[in-house]
């Protein structure tokens, strides 16, 4: 979810050396064709690179976690932190505003994915941070797919498991249904706080005045605009992103609890093919009041084609509030590994 596209009183809302050896799939992904509340930035957390495998027999200590800083891409903002050091990675993918150590169970997280033999891997992509006005879900699975290509051509990956916390389920969502080469690597999807920014930004006074003008920008051709200051006192946002997020039927409009259930198969069937476990905070403050929680995550597990479902009882948007409980549910989904296991994310 989108902090900044909020009144600034309403808040909303990553080793070992590259081997010098190929993946045995890398041929495949080489010669593929690519076709939150607030970050916990405060200071509390920290970043440590460590040397290569220098790890102490542990990923983390005390506000610290221990790992590889490496570029995955290009572009300046294509930085990823790897905790672990493993051939198989969980990637977290945030929120809007959100960048490293975006929530609090990520500390906890990549110490229990350690003792599993699962590495880490936090990374930023072109909207992260402020960069969410002006990116898009699409920009996002590029850098994604640039990521996972990264890891299988220089850590050998053996596959890689999803894990999106808000905004970060609707990158997971867009991205497997890009058929991009990498997505054939992704061995299971964890959806965390999978809400609507749209029904979300409906409470907000200013909202329909800002989607009018979006729509107006939009048919004139400058999408690629920069909205007034007033649809978003935080960050720079263009007319695409703004609707894309806050109209009915935008791009970003994937888990609203007004959408038929015809409607939710078109937009999440596809992870039918794909493991996948949606866990909900059923006291979510960005999921308005009138939404029936209980019975939304009911369908959007049913659109994914019977994706596990875990509800978080008094659990925030972050799961700040139920951090060993958050923890718990991703290790216990990744331990029992799905149907094709992990050996041949090829096959």
């Amino acid at each position: 979810m989108n902090p900044s596209i909020t009144p600034s009183n309403s808040i909303k809302s990553p080793p070992k050396s590259p081997s010098s050896s190929t993946s045995w799939f890398s041929g495949i992904v080489r010669g593929g064709r690519n076709k939150s509340p607030t970050s916990n930035m405060s200071g509390n957390s920290t970043i440590s690179a460590s040397g290569s495998g220098d790890f102490s027999g542990s990923v983390s200590r005390k506000n610290q976690l221990r790992g590889v800083l490496f570029k995955y891409g290009p572009n300046p903002i294509q930085v990823a932190f790897k905790s672990g050091d493993f051939k198989r990675q969980v990637i977290f993918i945030g929120g809007l505003t959100d960048g490293f150590l975006a929530t609090a169970y990520l500390e906890p997280l990549a110490i229990a994915l350690d003792r599993e033999n699962w590495s880490l891997v936090q990374f930023l992509m072109s909207s992260s941070y402020n960069g969410y006005g002006t990116s898009s879900l699409q920009q996002d699975a590029k850098d994604l797919d640039q990521l996972i290509n990264y890891l299988i051509n220089k850590e050998d990956s053996e596959g890689v498991a999803l894990l999106g916390h808000s905004t970060g389920c609707q990158d997971i969502v867009n991205y497997m249904r890009t058929n991009f080469a990498c997505t054939r690597a992704v061995r299971a999807a964890i959806l965390q706080a999978p809400v609507s920014d749209r029904e979300y930004q409906s409470t907000l006074p200013q909202t329909a005045t800002m989607i009018d003008l979006a729509a107006k920008m939009i048919s004139e051709g400058r999408g690629s605009e920069i909205m007034p200051r007033e649809a978003d006192p935080c960050a720079p946002i263009t007319a695409y992103r703004y609707h894309s997020l806050c109209a009915y039927n935008g791009d970003d409009d994937l888990f609203s609890s007004d959408l038929s259930d015809d409607q939710l198969r078109m937009r999440l069937g596809h992870m039918s093919s794909t493991h996948c476990q949606v866990i909900f905070s059923m006291a979510d403050e960005y999921v308005p009041d009138y939404v029936d929680k209980k019975a939304l995550v009911e369908r959007l597990c049913r659109a994914m084609g019977g994706a596990e479902k875990v509800e978080i009882e008094y659990g925030n948007h972050s799961l700040s509030n139920r951090v060993e409980e958050a923890v718990n549910a991703i290790i216990d989904f990744l331990k029992r590994e799905g149907p094709k296991g992990w050996d041949d994310p090829w096959n």
